[in-house]
């Protein structure tokens, strides 16, 4: 039986993908990485192995890693040692003997230094490079925007004050849920013929933040208001309000990309592999904010 392993099992993502490949699979056949003992015990009091060890220490990979065929890895959060981690990740695969890595990436159309997100950007052009020379099996999933990122964008009050304030101008964006993405996860998980290719995991639709604004309007009976400033009007404002600055540049660095058409791509890759359409944002909202 093929072994599957889970990074980020207790973040959103990863542990969602745990839960579906339990309705699937026996648990037997699934294994998570984690830290610590400590979170190891959520998995282990419902039968599914744990085994410890960090992105930052290569040994504890190298030693996870044995036995596993297939590996999801899920990016690291850690935007400054991203780049070393994912190097490890890769390598400990390689030495570990892992038949097949299936990597979480993002959709995007700029690759240079002009990206508004090279920020972020940087760290995943580089693994999908290490993986594509390490002679390991790999997919790539080239995540859209999640679907689930539009309340932290349009902020938690918008309902108050009927405005949506971006700078992401006319831009569009193909969103994308985490369950979506969750399902896209299971399914090169438990089929084959994915070996060494890659996948645009993004909607077959593609909204601006004025669609959004119209379907809050339609949903909540509300008016909701888009309104476009300019990236410095952007960040002058949030940094008056005291939001942090490197949320500030996130945030700012996003919606330039939108504004640039980076995340507009739509695509039946994803409608294709998890068998239904993806969630609309229309429905995702509705779900959100129908009954504020």
């Amino acid at each position: 039986m093929s072994k599957l392993l889970i990074t980020g099992a207790t973040g959103h993502l990863g542990k969602l993908v745990v839960e579906l490949l339990a309705k699937k699979l026996p648990l037997s056949s699934i294994v998570v990485l984690v830290r610590d003992a400590e979170k190891a015990k959520e998995f282990t009091a419902k039968g599914i192995e744990a085994r410890i060890g960090d992105f930052n220490e290569y040994a504890s990979l190298v030693t996870a890693f044995k036995g596993i065929d297939k590996l999801y890895f899920v990016s690291s959060n850690d935007i400054v040692n991203r780049e070393k981690q994912h190097e490890s990740v890769v390598n400990a695969a390689k030495e570990a003997g892992v038949g097949h890595v299936i990597y979480t990436s993002f959709a995007r159309k700029n690759e240079t230094e002009t990206s508004p997100i090279t920020f972020i950007a940087k760290s995943h052009l580089y693994t999908e490079k290490l993986l594509k020379s390490s002679g390991v099996p790999y997919t790539i999933l080239k995540h859209a925007l999640y679907t689930d990122i539009i309340p932290m964008f349009i902020g938690d009050k918008v309902l108050e004050t009927g405005v949506i304030f971006q700078p992401a101008g006319e831009g569009k964006s193909s969103f994308v849920t985490r369950e979506d993405f969750a399902e896209l996860a299971v399914a090169v998980l438990t089929t084959s013929g994915h070996e060494n290719k890659e996948y645009e995991a993004v909607n077959t639709e593609a909204v601006s933040f004025q669609d959004v604004a119209d379907i809050l309007t339609e949903i909540t009976g509300k008016k909701i208001t888009y309104v476009a400033p300019t990236a410095e009007v952007f960040t002058a404002e949030l940094t008056k309000a005291g939001v942090p600055g490197e949320v500030v540049g996130l945030l700012t660095g996003f919606n330039q990309g939108i504004a640039q058409g980076e995340f507009a791509d739509t695509d039946a890759t994803l409608e294709r592999l998890i068998g239904h359409k993806p969630t609309s944002v229309k429905a995702y909202l509705q779900q959100v904010y129908a009954s504020n």
